[in-house]
C-alpha cells in the first residue's frame, strides 16, 4: 500500500523535470505546510475543542468525571500531531520530487508499519482514559447513593468501590491485551490453575475474605458498636475484608478472623441505642416485700445514668437460702461498658442507702441446723462425758 502511494506521488511529480520547476514546487509545498501546520491546524483544533466543551462536556447530563479527565487530551497534543503529519507528508513529497525514491519508500514503509502500533497505543490510551472516567463516575454515583440511603455505611461504600474499581481495571486490562493480540485463552487457563493452587493453599484466608463480604452486606454491627463476640466484649474499631478488631474496656485489642465472626454468637448492645441492665439483691425473710419494692423503686428517681422511661422495675424472683431475691431492672441509653458500670454503681449506692434508711435488712448467708428426733437431739461434748456408761451384764447358767 505504501509502495503504491509512493509510486502515485512519484509519477505525479515526475512531470516537473526542470530544476526551476522543482524549486518552485518545493517552495510552494513548504509554504503550504507552514500555513497549514502553523496557522490553520491550531485555529481549527482550538475552535473544535471549544465547541465540544461548550456543547457536549458542559451539558448537565455529562458527569464531572468526564471533564476531570479532559487534561489527558490537551489541544496542543492534537495540534502537534497534525503538524508532524503535515511535515512528514511534505518531506516525503520533497524526497520524491528531487529523485530520492528509495529513501522515500523506506520512510513510507517504516511509517506504514508503525501506524498499527500507533493505533494500538492510541486505543490503549483511550481505554485507560475510559477506565479512569468509569471509576470516577462509579465513585460519584456511589457517593450520591450513600448520602441518600441508610443501607450503606462508609466502610461498605469503600469496599464496594474497591471491588468495582478492580472489576473495571480487569475489564480494561483484558481489552488492552486483546488490542495487542495477546492470547487471552491461555492466560485465562493459567489464571484458573493459579487460582486453584492459591485457593488450596489459602483456604482460611479466602474463607475470611468471603466472610468479610458477608459481614459487609448483613451488617450485624458497625464501627463504634459495643458488641460481644465469643465472650469477648468491646468496641468495634475496624472491619476489613479479612478480620474484625475490638477494643475492650481494659485497653486490649482483640482480633477475630471474619470466618469466625460469621459463625459466632454476636450480641450488639448499641443497635437500638439503649440497654436494659439487671441487678439482684436479697432482703430478709422478716421484711415486708411490697414495702421493699416501693423503697427500691423510689431509689431510682433522679439518677444520672438511669432512664425514667421505660420505668425501672423491681420484681421478686426467688426464695433464697438466706433471703428473698429481688431483681432490679432499669434502662440506660448510649450504652457502653463504662456507662454500664457507672449506672450499676449508682443504683447499688442508692438502693443500699434507701434500705438502710428504712431498716430493710440485706442478710448475710445463714445456715439452720436441725437434728432428727430419733437421735435425741444435739448433745454437747461435756454432757456426753458426764452421763453414766451402761454396761451389759451377762449371766452364766
Amino acid at each position: 500500500m505504501a509502495a503504491t502511494w509512493v509510486e502515485s506521488i512519484r509519477s505525479t511529480l515526475a512531470q516537473f523535470v526542470s530544476t526551476e520547476e522543482r524549486i518552485g514546487i518545493s517552495a510552494a509545498l513548504v509554504v503550504l505546510a507552514l500555513g497549514v501546520a502553523v496557522y490553520l491546524a491550531p485555529k481549527v483544533v482550538t475552535r473544535t475543542a471549544t465547541e465540544i466543551n461548550e456543547r457536549v462536556l458542559s451539558h448537565d447530563r455529562i458527569p464531572d468525571a468526564v471533564n476531570d479527565v479532559a487534561w489527558m487530551f490537551p489541544a496542543t497534543v492534537v495540534v502537534k500531531t497534525l503538524q508532524l503529519t503535515v511535515f512528514v507528508g511534505v518531506g516525503i513529497s520533497l524526497l520524491l520530487l528531487w529523485g530520492y525514491e528509495g529513501l522515500a519508500a523506506d520512510i513510507s514503509l517504516i511509517i506504514a508499519r508503525a501506524i498499527p502500533n500507533v493505533a494500538r497505543i492510541a486505543t490503549t490510551v483511550v481505554l485507560l482514559a475510559a477506565a479512569l472516567v468509569g471509576t470516577n463516575i462509579l465513585e460519584e454515583q456511589l457517593d450520591a447513593y450513600a448520602s441518600q440511603s441508610d443501607h450503606i455505611n462508609a466502610h461498605q461504600q469503600g469496599i464496594a468501590f474497591r471491588v468495582l474499581q478492580v472489576v473495571v481495571l480487569l475489564a480494561v486490562g483484558m481489552a488492552t491485551l486483546t488490542v495487542w493480540n495477546f492470547e487471552i485463552g491461555g492466560l485465562l487457563v493459567g489464571a484458573g490453575f493459579l487460582g486453584i493452587v492459591v485457593g488450596m493453599a489459602a483456604r482460611q484466608t479466602l474463607g475470611s475474605l468471603i466472610a468479610g463480604f458477608v459481614l459487609m452486606f448483613s451488617r450485624p454491627f458497625e464501627l463504634g458498636d459495643w458488641v460481644e463476640i465469643d465472650g469477648a466484649e468491646g468496641i468495634v474499631t475496624d472491619i476489613t475484608i479479612i478480620n474484625t478488631r475490638l477494643s475492650t474496656a481494659d485497653g486490649e485489642t482483640v482480633v477475630f478472623p471474619n470466618d469466625r465472626v460469621t459463625n459466632a454468637k454476636i450480641t450488639n448492645r448499641t443497635k437500638r441505642n439503649r440497654l436494659r441492665l439487671r441487678m439482684d439483691v436479697g432482703i430478709d425473710y422478716d421484711a415486708d416485700i411490697e414495702h421493699a419494692e416501693e423503697v427500691a423503686k423510689e431509689a431510682f428517681t433522679d439518677l444520672k445514668f438511669v432512664e425514667e422511661v421505660p420505668q425501672p422495675q423491681v420484681i421478686p424472683t426467688a426464695f433464697g437460702d438466706s433471703s428473698i431475691g429481688l431483681q432490679l431492672r432499669f434502662w440506660i441509653t448510649n450504652p457502653s461498658a463504662p456507662r454500664r458500670a457507672q449506672a450499676k454503681a449508682e443504683v447499688l449506692r442508692n438502693v443500699k442507702t434507701a434500705f438502710d434508711r428504712e431498716g430493710i435488712k440485706i442478710p448475710y448467708p445463714q445456715r439452720e441446723l436441725l437434728a432428727r428426733e430419733e437421735a435425741d437431739g444435739f448433745q454437747l461434748k461435756n454432757e456426753r462425758r458426764s452421763q453414766p456408761v451402761k454396761k451389759s451384764v451377762s449371766s452364766e447358767d
